[in-house]
């Protein structure tokens, strides 16, 4: 496995987590820099600029920023590996990119690992399905360093809204201190409000889930693949 994007909060997590891990071997790492990192270990750490020198690896993980996603997928077309990245603040061209290339390779983004935010999800299907009219509103807090807004958990939950023919979402982000993130969907009717919340108090539950898609998601057939059926074993 390749950690891409590894000098961030969520790549020093993979590192970390996956060390304690039997199933998984993480040949390499990539940063900006190529900084040593505490939590790489013996796990080489490679700047960006030598990406394609990185040793063979059946599955990358991608926290990056979108300027330096490009490559990454490049490299994972060439080589014929799987890709999970959670890279926000994706431009419509590199989400066709995306599209494009599960054809040839399995490839799984999503904007959030947490098995209780893909619950969610279909949480928020359902009851825009049954409160069809009713306004909707999503609201989410990160941290003061998170750059894009809405949150790419946010637009999804949204999506879920709509997938449930529901009203188009409202959205509303607040960005202060060092919250992990916090996502609240409100459906509000004549006289009454529902409210569906997740809240994540340790980043770890993200490098988990993004980890388990990983070992999931190697040696697959090309597609697009989503987190939540992955989780539960609905995927192909």
């Amino acid at each position: 496995m390749l950690i891409h994007g590894a000098s961030g909060r969520m790549g020093r997590a993979l590192l970390r987590l996956a060390a304690d891990r039997s199933d998984l071997v993480v040949v390499a790492a990539v940063s900006s820099r190529g900084d040593s990192l505490a939590e790489a270990g013996a796990v080489p750490v490679l700047p960006a600029t030598r990406l394609a020198e990185v040793p063979a690896f059946d599955v990358a993980v991608d926290f990056s920023l979108p300027g330096a996603f490009d490559p990454l997928l490049a490299l994972c077309l060439a080589r014929g590996v799987a890709l999970v990245s959670g890279t926000t603040g994706l431009a419509p061209a590199q989400t066709a990119a995306l599209d494009a290339a599960a054809a040839r390779i399995p490839v799984l983004w999503a904007p959030n690992f947490s098995a209780g935010v893909a619950v969610l999800a279909e949480l928020v299907r359902q009851a825009a399905t049954a409160l069809p009219g009713w306004d909707a509103d999503v609201v989410e807090a990160h941290h003061i360093h998170k750059k894009d807004a809405p949150s790419g958990t946010a637009l999804h939950l949204g999506a879920a809204v709509e997938a449930g023919k529901g009203q188009a979402p409202h959205y509303a982000s607040l960005r202060a201190g060092d919250i992990v993130g916090e996502h609240t969907v409100q459906l509000s009717g004549p006289g009454e409000r529902l409210e569906l919340v997740h809240r994540a108090t340790n980043r770890d539950i993200f490098a988990r889930g993004a980890l388990e898609a990983a070992l999931r998601l190697a040696g697959r057939a090309p597609g697009r693949y989503d987190f939540g059926a992955l989780l539960l074993g609905k995927a192909g």
